[in-house]
């Protein structure tokens, strides 16, 4: 992400061009030689940014050689400037990628250092979680954004900051973003209705669970599978579920001979699939499911044998994503969620299902 612009004239200064989305650039060292001044711009700091949060270590190193290249060409090296100057470079350039990112996270420490619990969730997830306009019904700000955030996520968050005396901050991310943001440390936990699966379990740690939530397909009250009882009765039937779920990649391919369209970005979509008549019927969660009833009266819940859906306790479990081994902020937020039962849960669901905006169409 570094660019080279040749000034004219020994030592005359370089001006920084200006970016278009007014982000700043940075002088990252300037070199003087026989052919004059050049000096080294950071190409972007949304670039850089990019690169310390998702770019291999070797663009660290790459920018490191960058600086000694630098002192190079103003110096004349000898073996203990030589040294010298390769320990300046690693410092310089750890102090450049410092800035950049999300939240800094030390090891052995929280991340919640600074007091704001920063959370991670689509907010297009209802009843979990929604965007809205005001902060009515204890809506909070959604940072960057001129909208507010709601839903079971959200009520939940509030909960555990406030017995940690906590300010809460809550960032909007596509589905597939998450995990990858409590990895990179850009927040510090995502709470966003993601089941604890063994796969999730790979990449980051979980706090929890915070919910339980079972299984269930969905269908239109006049479809010829609205009395299916059992998986085999959906044999042949156009379906569908969210992308990233356990719904799409473990639950409909356990329905022999069904028709698995593509899988659709947001819960909201994806309801919107059945209503519209793309799908026979769809698969989410039993709290999704009762969200949806009250805003489309035609749909209903499928009254399908207990367990009829072969899955890992993980997959029904849904859990608090933070990054893997800190176990500081796992711990803090496990002793507020262990003075609640599954009712006390069940009981900030339903209040969310109520208020959630598919509720009033």
């Amino acid at each position: 992400p570094l660019s080279i612009t040749p000034v004219s004239g020994y030592g005359e200064k370089a001006v920084p061009p200006k970016l278009p989305c007014g982000c700043r650039r940075s002088v990252a060292g300037t070199a003087f030689n026989k052919r004059g001044t050049v000096t080294f711009f950071v190409e972007s700091y949304h670039e850089l940014c990019y690169a310390n949060l998702f770019s291999k270590p070797v663009i660290l190193l790459r920018v490191t050689g960058l600086f000694f290249n630098i002192f190079s060409g103003v110096f004349k090296m000898n073996r203990t400037v030589k040294i010298l100057s390769a320990i300046l470079s690693v410092a310089l350039t750890a102090a450049l990628f410092a800035g950049c990112g999300g939240k800094k996270q030390t090891t052995g420490k929280s991340g919640v250092e600074d007091g704001v619990l920063t959370v991670a969730m689509e907010c297009a997830y209802a009843p979990y979680n929604w965007t809205q306009s005001d902060d009515s019904n204890g809506a909070v700000p959604i940072k960057d954004s001129n909208d507010y955030a709601n839903g079971y996520d959200i009520m939940m968050a509030k909960k555990i900051c406030e017995a940690n005396n906590w300010k809460l901050e809550v960032v909007r991310l596509d589905w597939d973003s998450l995990v990858p943001a409590v990895q990179t440390g850009q927040v510090d936990a995502t709470i966003a209705g993601q089941s604890m699966t063994a796969d999730r379990m790979q990449q980051v740690d979980f706090a929890g669970p915070y919910l339980y939530a079972s299984i269930v397909c969905m269908a239109k009250q006049d479809s010829k599978y609205a009395s299916a009882t059992k998986l085999s009765d959906l044999s042949g039937g156009k379906c569908t579920s969210q992308l990233g779920t356990i719904w799409y990649k473990t639950c409909l391919p356990q329905i022999k001979g069904a028709d698995i369209q593509t899988a659709q970005e947001t819960a909201p979509s994806m309801l919107m699939a059945l209503e519209t008549g793309a799908v026979d019927f769809i698969c989410t969660d039993m709290p999704t499911a009762q969200g949806a009833l009250l805003a489309y009266s035609d749909l209903k819940i499928l009254d399908l044998e207990e367990n009829s859906f072969k899955v890992d306790e993980g997959d029904i479990n849904i859990g608090i994503a933070v990054k893997k081994g800190n176990t500081e902020l796992k711990d803090k937020i496990n002793a507020v969620l262990k003075d609640m039962t599954e009712d006390d849960f069940n009981s900030i669901m339903a209040e969310a299902t109520k208020i959630q905006p598919l509720a009033e169409k």
